[in-house]
């Protein structure tokens, strides 16, 4: 095995994929768990031997160094030459700006477990009110079958779609898990999940909701 070296003066951050896949999912597996360490910092550290150490859970450097390399292979993790910071401003105020940068069409929101939305952008207010009991409906019914979607068929996703004719996505609901917390992010058309909106957006989450995601 070739040898890893911990290059000094960068800060660890992950990226927005990197922050969907941690809040994607409840299954434990070590990116994510290292992912939702790195989520309960407010200000992303430098990455030192230290922070390797605390992210991985491994003792042994070359193991740990190997493991932050797949992360970064995989574009879940990058390093950054200064330091981010996360907003100060709360979440209610956030959502609305933060929606639009990842809406398809303009139009996206976000929901709760119990149906209610916490913050819309595009959307009238009753069709918001709808769209949120629907999330609600759809993660009780994914729920119900994990067992043959994840299991049996091995759909690692628990995200859902209306789709058009030529299989593409009208309509996309996807579950964000933060700590006990179960979120829908809901967007009409094409997602922009891979804009720094969503990193803001589970980094912000993680902040309010995620005192038990920390594994």
């Amino acid at each position: 095995m070739s040898a890893f070296e911990l290059l000094r003066g960068l800060y660890a951050a992950p990226t927005p994929a990197g922050a969907y896949f941690a809040a994607s999912s409840v299954t434990q597996e070590p990116a994510r768990t290292s992912l939702c360490r790195l989520l309960a910092y407010s200000e992303f550290p430098p990455f030192d031997a230290a922070l390797l150490s605390e992210l991985t859970g491994l003792s042994d450097e070359q193991a740990a160094l190997e493991h932050i390399y797949r992360m970064q292979a995989l574009g879940l993790i990058h390093g950054l030459n200064t330091p981010l910071k996360q907003s100060s401003d709360n979440l209610e105020a956030s959502l609305p700006s933060l929606l639009a940068e990842l809406a398809g069409d303009g139009k996206a929101l976000l929901a709760d477990e119990q149906g209610f939305y916490l913050g819309c952008h595009g959307f009238h207010h009753e069709t918001a009110e709808e769209l949120a009991g629907l999330s609600a409906d759809l993660s009780s019914l994914h729920s119900r079958h994990f067992a043959l979607l994840e299991g049996h068929l091995g759909m690692r996703s628990g995200a859902w779609a209306l789709i058009n004719a030529g299989g593409m996505s009208n309509m996309g609901f996807w579950p964000l898990f933060i700590g006990k917390h179960r979120f829908v992010l809901i967007i009409s058309g094409a997602p922009k999940l891979d804009q720094p909106a969503m990193l803001d957006l589970v980094w912000m989450l993680f902040r309010r909701y995620g005192a038990n995601a920390i594994v």
